[in-house]
């Protein structure tokens, strides 16, 4: 029996047409939940559409286009009168060393992975507020609490989302608005298996320190996003997930 229309749960997750996006939006469709998926490129939005589904609902936004985010936000309300969940999963990553990154460069990583994240958790806090219910989850990464090298504009941004997610959870909790945020590990992606096959002795070391003794897969973090904006969840918030097999915590 289909639900009426604006009683079904509507999702909004950006950069949705692959990667960690496309698992969890393939999470929440699978739980009937209606999931507006974000990204700048319309071919591959069509693509993921064409495989999750009636459920999903392609957007094509360009997070760092900051002027436009409320009239997209409106767009949404429009079709679907309410935003229950909203994954902030879009990011981009530069890898370079320190000394070599101009100031162009990192303002640009700032502004994709944390001035839109704002941006855009502003705008649709509004809407949960209204409807006295909601849950953000922030997609940040290790690189928020390792020392890693090569990444100081990606791993910056990072840190600054996890702080972000505590402010916001105080901020938004007596709306009922739960923020929580998703820390993964070494993820099974076609890029990161690539990478890691490519360096023998970097895949060791990161499955010698990991206790599960495996990557993870993008499931994995979905299956804690699903949770994290379920209805199960009423009273976590503010907290920051590591989705990694123990590898935050293996020696």
């Amino acid at each position: 029996m289909k639900r009426e229309k604006f009683t079904q749960r509507v999702a909004l997750v950006t950069g949705g047409a692959s990667g960690l996006g496309f698992a969890i939006a393939g999470k929440f469709i699978s739980h009937d939940i209606v999931t507006v998926i974000t990204g700048r490129d319309s071919r591959k939005l069509d693509d993921a559409r064409k495989v999750l589904g009636d459920l999903c609902v392609p957007l094509k936004m360009d997070i760092t286009e900051l002027d436009m985010i409320p009239s997209h936000i409106q767009q949404v309300i429009s079709t679907h009168n309410r935003i229950d969940i909203l994954v902030n999963n879009a990011g981009i990553n530069l890898k370079k060393d320190f000394v070599d990154v101009t100031n162009e460069e990192f303002q640009r990583i700032l502004m994709t992975n944390l001035t839109g994240v704002f941006a855009l958790s502003r705008e649709v806090a509004k809407i949960m507020i209204s409807q006295k219910k909601g849950s953000i989850i922030n997609i940040s990464s290790m690189a928020a609490h390792y020392g890693l090298p090569k990444v100081v504009a990606y791993g910056a941004s990072k840190a600054a989302i996890e702080g972000m997610t505590r402010i916001m959870a105080v901020e938004l909790s007596p709306s009922r608005v739960l923020v929580n945020c998703i820390a993964p590990g070494f993820i099974k992606t076609p890029m990161s298996s690539t990478a890691l096959n490519n360096d023998p002795e970097r895949k060791r070391r990161v499955l010698e320190r990991t206790p599960i003794g495996e990557l993870g897969s993008p499931e994995d973090v979905a299956k804690a996003a699903y949770f994290l904006a379920s209805e199960e969840n009423t009273y976590i918030t503010g907290a920051i997930i590591p989705v990694d097999g123990g590898n935050s915590i293996g020696f």
